[in-house]
């Protein structure tokens, strides 16, 4: 099937490249312009342009897809899809209508849950038991068109969302190329969302990283592991800033935000407590909480947090 496929991050490459491997014609790709990263702010290329100019394909990096060109591009291409996976870019009306089978999207959750630009942290955050990948069929609104295919996926207690990442972008690329030839064979039957079970997962920013003491030793722990590996979870030491990596959950229990064991380091929350496994003060080095301790004295009823 002639396709032009639109996607930004690494979770979108292997999408690109399983399309790619199932022989089908990619005739265009459109990403995100090149950004500044790192601290020297170098211009970096998205994933997604690096493996399209590896594969030798012609790439778009359009800062607007309103503003006729991109249309009059994709007019020319003449694609019978546009695959979209984490593009970044809202779609306007006329380029959803394009195509013969229109725009088809590879969204990380089992939708209608989790809408939005982050559902792969969320339903870990929110101590999800399954999370999954949708292929739907593009709309004007947030993730609200047709379902076309779903497969759940099992988040463990200590899926991260950098594990869960990882395991979703290869059902991702998986799902797309059963998808695209079942939309060829006419197996695939829309099934429209119901718009009341619906929830949203919106950008992370690092209000979202302070951890909230109060809450059960589980709630912390599935966000510590939701946050991993951006924003990581926050909170602070006599004033100073103490990210926390890797936790787990424990049944002891103490007043919320304090320190109730040194050998493990554990935290009591609302309601039970965490083992903090890794963590890093602010301007040290990430070590493993032994580490730590060796060179920052936490005692038993300090506390954590404001």
């Amino acid at each position: 099937m002639k396709t032009i496929f639109m996607g930004t991050p690494d979770f979108a490459v292997p999408c690109l490249n399983s399309i790619i491997d199932a022989g089908h014609e990619v005739c265009a790709v459109f990403t995100q312009p090149d950004k500044p990263r790192g601290r020297k702010q170098e211009l970096t290329p998205p994933e997604v342009k690096v493996l399209a100019l590896e594969k030798g394909l012609t790439v778009y990096q359009p800062k607007t897809l309103r503003d006729g060109e991109a249309l009059r591009i994709i007019s020319e291409l003449k694609p019978d899809v546009i695959v979209v996976a984490a593009y970044g870019k809202i779609l306007p009306k006329d380029i959803l209508d394009y195509p013969k089978y229109g725009c088809i999207n590879v969204h990380a959750s089992l939708l209608p849950k989790y809408r939005g630009a982050a559902p792969i942290q969320w339903s870990v955050i929110n101590g999800e038991a399954e999370t999954g990948v949708t292929i739907m069929q593009m709309g004007e609104g947030l993730d609200t068109g047709d379902i076309l295919y779903q497969k759940a996926l099992p988040i463990g207690i200590d899926d991260t969302a950098e594990s869960m990442f990882d395991k979703l972008s290869s059902l991702g690329a998986e799902m797309i190329t059963e998808a695209l030839d079942l939309i060829v064979k006419g197996g695939l039957k829309a099934v429209k969302q119901d718009d009341s079970l619906s929830t949203y997962a919106p950008m992370l920013d690092k209000e979202t990283s302070v951890i909230d003491w109060n809450k059960s030793g589980k709630e912390v722990h599935d966000l510590v592991r939701g946050l991993y590996s951006w924003p990581i979870a926050q909170t602070s030491s006599d004033g100073n800033k103490l990210k926390i990596y890797r936790t787990s959950p424990c049944d002891k229990n103490g007043k919320a935000g304090t320190v109730i064991a040194v050998e493990p380091l554990t935290v009591a929350c609302g309601r039970g407590s965490v083992v903090i496994h890794e963590l890093q003060l602010e301007g040290k080095k990430r070590m493993n909480s032994a580490q730590f301790l060796m060179g920052h004295k936490l005692n038993i009823g300090d506390k954590l947090g404001d």
